[in-house]
């Protein structure tokens, strides 16, 4: 092999001596922050090509060789590859843009792969291609393990900026001529009524800069438009995206306004969703980036992100506001689709039997009342399911009959939008219960895919990584999603405990279940006694075990039941078990478990 694996443009490309002695530069620089397994993986990924191997360079390869995954390592359920494959973009992005301007030779991991490109920084001093040395090899070897992220050389950049600038002008074009039709949520399209298609619609409004000529004018215009492509990713909301139409597209609930201020290379983003018919600011923001260390187009992208999960996702700005609003008047008797998702939100929040009634009522008369309203149908499946997994807490009957009328109602919204989020989670989760994990964490992959910003899918699909073994990757996104304030409060804290309990570190177990809502559901406080049995405090243990044999004792007679269907793995439930057993808890022998669907 007498060159390392070179770009289109650059010909011939850096040496393998050459690629070694960079990527010694990246790792020894202190701008380069990655973690030990993130330094092993481009260590990996870089020893691989230069020996010629880059074709094995897939998800299994690597999970196998760099993060110790199982033969069984199914990468369409287990993103951990591309979750640490986009840190290490992001971190030899950041590594060229501050301290690394000026090295000879650029290694980037394009999207798509992982697969490392090399090529010079400097064509002008682009050297003759000796053959690599037997020891450079040898050293290229040795190197070995994890995370990835892609580094854009200057003139990449240039060129993605002219690209992006003719993309957000031809967008521009279209959403002049189809913003009436493009503005309305995915319903509309399927033909559904007025009244169903009530859900709340946010113009996003011009962002605010300096003059035309200034890079504040270029990073506003670029934010917006990327905070248009962030907010249309969720269904439950109407994105205008032209201020001037939105009158033709009914009138509308929020408008989402912002600023850009730039002082020598720092840049702040201030951002504020106003509601329309009082002028109140009911959520506003401020986000700060250093142009030394973030491209234009990471800023945008980064700050985009953020805005669009705090004002659009379950639980966030738009829906806080308007569950507030409505969802405290059950009795109206005109409810439409979106008062019932509001419904359903409120009920998640309180987790008492009466708002779940009210919403499982009101979701039932809007299915009947809007039969393609596929995000009701989703909402009712996980209304029926709740019915299941929290009767401890909602004094339902723990009988099949619940998850048979979820799984109905999700298959109803999965034949009416297959690539809808909120379907994908109601699949997830019913399969999940249903003990067909491999269709559970498909349908949770690709929700996931299509809106990472909806924390509470990332946080549910990560439960249901973790509790079928995949702690690692699931219990990431779990912390995501409580870093977000995702979900009813308290509701992912009890998963980063049973997290840290499996990995045997009981005090960080016992921080996390005391954060969690111990009222939320009795199994919280299960998770509580287990790791109190682990800690050996037997006196704390007391008080909640009283307190589960007081109110929950159906739930004390039937542990391993409840267990099982959480934790799929035997040695995950021993691990929960051997807690309970230091107390002097008995645990029911095993049963067979009995299959309720296909």
């Amino acid at each position: 092999m007498n060159s390392a694996e070179v770009n289109a443009f650059s010909s011939p490309g850096p040496t393998a001596e050459e690629v070694c002695q960079q990527l010694e530069r990246i790792l020894s620089s202190g701008e380069f922050h990655s973690s030990q397994r993130g330094r092993r993986f481009l260590q990996f990924i870089i020893s691989e090509t230069l020996a010629g191997r880059s074709e094995f360079l897939k998800a299994f390869t690597i999970a196998n060789d760099v993060f110790g995954r199982e033969v069984s390592f199914d990468a369409q359920n287990d993103p951990v590859v591309r979750i640490e494959a986009g840190r290490i973009r992001r971190r030899l992005e950041r590594y060229y843009l501050v301290a690394g301007q000026t090295d000879p030779v650029t290694i980037t991991v394009p999207k798509g792969g992982y697969v490392p490109h090399f090529e010079y920084s400097h064509r002008a001093e682009v050297p003759a291609s000796p053959a690599p040395s037997p020891d450079a090899l040898q050293d290229v070897e040795a190197v070995n393990h994890e995370r990835l992220l892609p580094t854009f050389h200057r003139s990449k950049l240039l060129i993605a900026l002219i690209l992006g600038t003719i993309l957000v002008i031809a967008a521009n074009a279209l959403y002049i001529f189809l913003a009436p039709e493009l503005s309305v949520s995915g319903g509309a399209l399927s033909g559904t009524s007025p009244t169903e298609a009530s859900a709340p619609k946010v113009v996003v409004e011009a962002f605010e800069n300096g003059r035309p000529v200034d890079t504040t004018f270029d990073i506003a215009h670029g934010l917006r438009d990327e905070v248009i492509g962030q907010l249309a990713k969720f269904d439950d909301i109407v994105v205008i995206a032209d201020p001037s139409k939105a009158d033709r597209a009914g009138p509308a609930g929020y408008a989402l306004q912002g600023s850009i201020q730039l002082e020598g290379e720092r840049l702040r983003s201030v951002a504020r969703l106003v509601r329309q018919f009082d002028g109140v600011v009911i959520w506003a923001s401020n986000y700060d980036a250093d142009l030394r260390t973030q491209s234009k187009l990471e800023i945008q992208s980064d700050v985009a992100h953020q805005i669009a999960t705090a004002v659009a996702q379950p639980y966030g700005a738009i829906f806080q506001a308007d569950t507030d609003t409505i969802a405290r008047q059950p009795q109206s008797g005109n409810w439409n689709a979106y008062a019932c998702t509001l419904a359903y939100y409120s009920y998640r929040r309180s987790m008492n039997a009466q708002s779940h009634n009210t919403a499982r009522d009101c979701l039932q008369r809007a299915t009947q009342q809007f039969p393609k309203s596929a995000t009701s149908w989703a909402l009712l499946s996980l209304t029926y399911l709740d019915e299941m997994r929290f009767h401890y807490k909602l004094g339902t009957s723990s009988s099949v009959q619940p998850l048979e009328l979820a799984a109905s109602a999700a298959e109803r919204a999965a034949a009416l939008a297959p690539n809808n989020a909120r379907v994908l989670q109601a699949l997830m989760l019913v399969s999940f219960f249903k003990e067909d994990i491999d269709k559970a964490l498909q349908a949770g992959a690709a929700a996931y895919a299509i809106n990472p910003n909806d924390t509470e899918v990332a946080g549910e699909y990560g439960l249901r990584l973790a509790m079928s073994g995949k702690w690692q990757s699931g219990c990431e996104l779990v912390s995501g999603a409580v870093n977000k304030n995702a979900g009813p409060k308290g509701y992912y804290e009890v998963g980063m405990a049973l997290c840290a309990l499996m990995r045997n570190d009981i005090r960080a177990a016992e921080l996390w279940s005391r954060m969690a809502d111990l009222d939320y559901n009795p199994m919280h406080r299960l998770v509580l006694l287990s790791i109190l049995g682990a800690a050996g405090k037997t006196a704390d243990a007391k008080q909640e075990q009283d307190w589960l044999v007081a109110h929950a004792p159906e739930l004390m007679n039937n542990i391993r039941r409840e267990v099982s269907l959480r934790l799929q793995r035997p040695e995950d439930q021993d691990s929960f078990f051997s807690g309970l057993r230091a107390l002097g808890i008995a645990i029911e022998p095993t049963q067979p478990r009995i299959k309720t669907g296909k």
